[in-house]
């Protein structure tokens, strides 16, 4: 007897056909704001944003309707006039895949469409305890790890703003210090469309954990994925960048760095990969991917060549 294949519960398109699904949707960025948008060391173009980023906003498009249409549906039968709750948006991923550059150019996209223009970008970082927090529980050499957040701080402020709070305040995260950075705050008011950036958003607890997690308040959630060995390429490469640039400042956290030559450099990225940010792939971000509802798969130079829906 054949065994019969277990069903996916994943709609997997390549890239033409993705592209084929943004059917009218107008290009709303132009070649300067894509250039400004990018990150360090990719080279995404104006045609990725076409074929790629347009097809997503107007899935997402479709979603919020759908998920303001059910809500206004569920106090209609309540008898409640409840007022529009915002949509939240998971961006996950692992370090230097782009899901900062993704999270930019959605914010970019949505808040052109006439129905929510108001879309809001956060990043976890901001959550990120302070280093001196980390420094006395040991955990600097875990940073980017699920323990090194205040992950209650964390789902505070996103239930805060699906509750329609009208100003929420989040952390600031230097890149250039490596810190929070004290008494600056960025203020979130009541946005149409919030987008929460970060390697550990999509993690849950255990059967038996009853505690709450910031994914569940997310309507719809995007995974950007690669192969390992690319990635880690690209953390290489960006930690060659920044050698040459931010780590130049002499404010810069990494400046003690900024003479290391390129040999000396590249086994430097690559021990901070090994056993840092690889290991909290393997461990913490890469088991979350199959918990999104959309899986952006790329290549080698960064372009995503298919996309992964999820089934409803």
């Amino acid at each position: 007897m054949t065994e019969r294949a277990h069903p996916s519960p994943w709609v997997t398109l390549s890239r033409n056909d993705w592209s084929q699904l943004r059917q009218s949707t107008p290009l709303t960025l132009t070649e300067d704001e894509v250039d400004d948008l990018r990150g360090l060391t990719e080279a995404i173009s104006l045609t990725e944003v076409t074929e790629v980023y347009l097809p997503l906003s107007r899935l997402l498009n479709l979603y919020v309707a759908a998920t303001q249409d059910l809500h206004h549906a569920t106090g209609t039968f309540l008898g409640s006039n409840t007022q529009k709750v915002p949509f939240i948006l998971g961006i996950a991923g692992s370090v230097a895949v782009g899901k900062s550059t993704t999270s930019r150019i959605l914010q970019a996209l949505l808040s052109r469409w006439p129905n929510h223009p108001r879309v809001a970008l956060v990043t976890t970082d901001g959550f990120l305890y302070p280093n001196a927090v980390l420094e006395e529980r040991d955990l600097m050499e875990k940073k980017g790890f699920p323990e090194s957040y205040d992950t209650a701080a964390l789902v505070s402020f996103v239930a805060a703003v699906k509750a329609g709070v009208a100003e929420v305040h989040a952390p600031i995260y230097s890149h250039l210090t490596y810190d929070i950075v004290p008494g600056e705050q960025v203020v979130v008011s009541r946005p149409d469309i919030l987008i929460v950036e970060g390697l550990n958003v999509l993690q849950t607890g255990t059967t038996s954990d009853r505690r709450v997690f910031v994914s569940d308040y997310f309507d719809f959630s995007v995974y950007v994925d690669a192969k390992e060995t690319h990635i880690e390429q690209w953390y290489v490469d960006r930690f060659l960048r920044l050698r040459d640039t931010a780590f130049q400042n002499p404010r810069s956290y990494f400046h003690r760095y900024a003479t290391l030559t390129d040999a000396e450099a590249v086994a430097f990225a690559r021990d901070i990969w090994q056993r840092i940010n690889g290991l909290n792939l393997a461990q913490n971000v890469l088991p979350t991917k199959t918990r999104a509802d959309l899986i952006l798969q790329k290549t080698a130079d960064h372009a995503v060549e298919s996309v992964s829906l999820r089934k409803l």
